[in-house]
């Protein structure tokens, strides 16, 4: 297992600043995303670890050994591209072997090292198929078992399944999880989806402009966002300005319009303005027979749009004010919700994040 040191790394095309300054330290056995919208660095930083792009700044090191002077073949990393780079010129075993044979491994042990890598990825016997035989999805397995079979200190994986059907993505995202487990190897995944992120990763790191917003594991970069742009992009959300009004027993009150909202505490002081986040799936619909927890804070609104998702219901609603809201519902019938019907939401205070505003 291997440790990703990264020690104030730039790059720079031109007077775009792909990324900028940054440092992070990835740990032995780590799976650790790299996520952001197009364009903020990430793919940039892989390849800058890949050895693919050259770095103007900083220092990149595998444990104890620096690697960011060393071409790409002596770095030990095994690469998954999004387009799956497979050769249509060699079979299935021809472009697992293809880096066997680049690093001169004797004849005798290719053949066993590539049967081992196909195992590990449920293509068994595929070793003499073509690539146009192939489903997208066993395409992607073939360019996992040739990134594995080098034995590589780290996996790199640049967005792998963009190229996948939705349920196909679902199903080789947890693959691939259970691989990297089961192996113990680092890994480092770039992605734009906040959802594949979140349920594979041991930690994200969330980036914007070449810079990262925010390092966590997925539950505290969701839940605990440290950025609006962090709380916006990680799905969908409720996010807010609001004046801070004055202290209300264990809460903070802010004034947003003509509606308060109660809120566990704020990074500002009474007069300031903040901005704060609201899942949409903290918001809970007040039906009779409802017994509100104690502490929490009630809203009065109204519907206005109604979504049906199958399990989950998704609601627009208005505040008094005409604020919208976004509610999201789990296992709520839609026949007893009607666009126009008034009703009262509840929320945890704790469940709202603010923000101190620049």
């Amino acid at each position: 297992m291997t440790t990703v040191a990264i020690e104030r790394v730039s790059r720079a095309f031109g007077s775009v600043h792909a990324v900028r300054d940054v440092s992070l330290e990835i740990r032995d056995g780590e799976f650790f995303t790299l996520l952001g919208p197009s364009g903020c660095g990430k793919t940039t930083l892989l390849r800058m670890i890949a050895g693919f792009c050259e770095l103007d700044a900083g220092a990149i090191s595998f444990g104890a050994r620096r690697i960011d002077i060393l071409p790409a073949h002596r770095r030990n990393t095994g690469m998954v591209f999004q387009n799956y780079a497979i050769f249509p010129n060699l079979t299935v075993g021809g472009n697992v072997a293809y880096g066997l044979h680049a690093r001169k491994v004797p004849a005798a042990r290719v053949a066993e090292r590539v049967a081992t890598a196909l195992k590990l990825v449920h293509l068994e016997g595929y070793d003499e198929r073509w690539p146009h035989q192939l489903s997208g999805g066993q395409l992607q397995r073939v360019a996992i078992a040739r990134a594995l079979v080098i034995e590589p200190a780290v996996l790199l994986l640049d967005e792998p399944l963009s190229n996948l059907d939705a349920q196909l993505r679902v199903e080789m995202r947890g693959e691939i999880r259970e691989l990297q487990k089961s192996l113990g190897i680092t890994a480092i995944y770039v992605t734009h989806d906040q959802e594949e992120a979140l349920s594979i990763s041991d930690r994200i790191a969330v980036m914007r402009a070449g810079a990262f917003e925010q390092v966590g594991k997925p539950d505290a970069i969701y839940r605990d966002s440290s950025t609006p742009f962090v709380a916006q992009f990680m799905g969908v959300t409720n996010l807010l300005s609001a004046t801070v009004a004055r202290r209300s027993g264990m809460h903070i009150v802010l004034a947003a319009g003509s509606t308060e909202f109660h809120v566990n505490g704020s990074p500002a002081e009474p007069g300031e303005t903040v901005a704060f986040c609201l899942r949409p799936e903290a918001l809970h619909v007040m039906a009779p027979g409802y017994a509100m927890p104690d502490g929490w804070a009630t809203l009065e609104a109204r519907v206005s749009r109604i979504e049906f998702l199958g399990a989950l219901t998704r609601l627009e609603t208005q505040l008094i004010d005409g604020t919208m809201l976004r509610v999201a519902l789990l296992d709520q019938a839609p026949e007893s919700l009607v666009s126009g019907h008034a009703l009262t939401l509840t929320y945890d205070p704790r469940r709202v994040t603010t923000f101190k505003s620049p």
